[in-house]
């Protein structure tokens, strides 16, 4: 089932509703469910390969944190967050201040950032390693059954 777009998040405690929160795809909704936004959000950082690395551990501890909770919304939220480390960085690394289109809509060109691009590497090893956890897939599939 999709994201719920329509849902009034800035009200919204999804620690108290799980039951509202839908996985949907990818990102969806990282940056509006609460009150894991708020907890998050403030160790998200992709500047350096040691900023990465940093941010991706501290977050990956949140995400054993949430499960030790058994707060699946807590885990999956905080796989978004290291989804989007990579999706982000890898964004920089691509194409300088992260801007992949010119003002007349036509694509920039590459211009590789290796340093952006390693810290991109390093959000995407704890994505993997959250993406192949079989306890977390378990538990994404029975919120999924559950509640859709």
């Amino acid at each position: 089932m999709a994201f719920d777009y329509d849902l009034d998040y800035a009200q919204l405690d999804l620690r108290k509703h799980p039951e509202l929160y839908r996985v949907g795809s990818g990102e969806q909704g990282v940056l509006l469910v609460e009150p894991y936004k708020s907890e998050i959000l403030p160790h998200w950082r992709f500047k350096t390969p040691l900023i990465a690395k940093e941010s991706a551990e501290k977050i990956y501890a949140l995400f054993e944190e949430y499960r030790r909770q058994d707060d699946f919304v807590g885990m999956d939220m905080a796989r978004k967050f290291i989804q989007m480390g990579y999706t982000r960085a890898r964004r920089y690394a691509n194409y300088p201040g992260g801007r992949k289109y010119n003002e007349d809509g036509s694509i920039k060109e590459r211009q590789i950032d290796a340093e952006k691009a390693e810290s991109a590497g390093v959000f995407k090893d704890y994505w993997h390693k959250i993406r192949e956890d079989k306890d977390y897939l378990q538990r994404k599939k029975a919120h999924q059954k559950t509640f859709g």
